[in-house]
């Protein structure tokens, strides 16, 4: 595997080795022994998978706070997205800073995004399946948002009308948000 780092500490671009050949490929997603020689060290507890029929759809920017934030590791097997990580810790020297970065079926390439961070990402095609692996179990009562459109922040998602979930819609602006990280 090859890791690369992005501008917010923490964060990695994860580049699996792909061996394909007219049949098809094969790929590790995730060795605890490849990060670990890597230097990072994850126990990831719970997989998620997700899919959005849509071109446009956007979900995020998502985090659980406190003692249940989570670190995930995420990866598009099916289609395109623009994959997003924020910075939402307050004493870091990237706070409200972002990465986006292309992930899809077939780039073959994954993000880490720590415990601290917000997540999101917004379908560059129809039919995409997203799988995410996470370091806690989700607990509804620590689940965090802040609107995906907050000037504070200021993503560019590539798209003006995006699809968006009520609860999306609604998020708080991140200067009324509880991040508690």
């Amino acid at each position: 595997m090859n890791f690369i780092k992005t501008k917010l500490d923490g964060v990695y671009i994860v580049e699996p080795k792909v061996f394909g050949d007219r049949r098809g490929y094969f790929m590790e997603s995730w060795s605890q022994r490849a990060f670990e020689e890597a230097g990072l060290h994850y126990d990831f507890v719970q997989d998620n998978h997700s899919r959005s029929t849509v071109k446009g759809t956007l979900r995020g920017i998502h985090f659980q706070r406190g003692e249940k934030a989570q670190a995930k590791l995420v990866r598009c097997v099916r289609g395109a997205v623009l994959d997003v990580a924020v910075d939402l810790r307050p004493q870091s020297a990237t706070y409200k800073q972002w990465v986006a970065v292309e992930l899809s079926e077939d780039n073959f390439r994954q993000l880490l995004i720590p415990c601290g961070f917000g997540h999101g990402f917004v379908t560059l095609t129809d039919d995409v399946e997203f799988l995410y692996k996470a370091d806690n179990p989700y607990a509804p009562e620590k689940d965090g948002g802040i609107r995906w459109n907050d000037p504070e922040i200021g993503v560019d998602w590539g798209v003006e009308q995006p699809i968006l979930s009520e609860k999306d819609r609604n998020n708080p602006f991140l200067k009324d948000a509880v991040t508690d990280f």
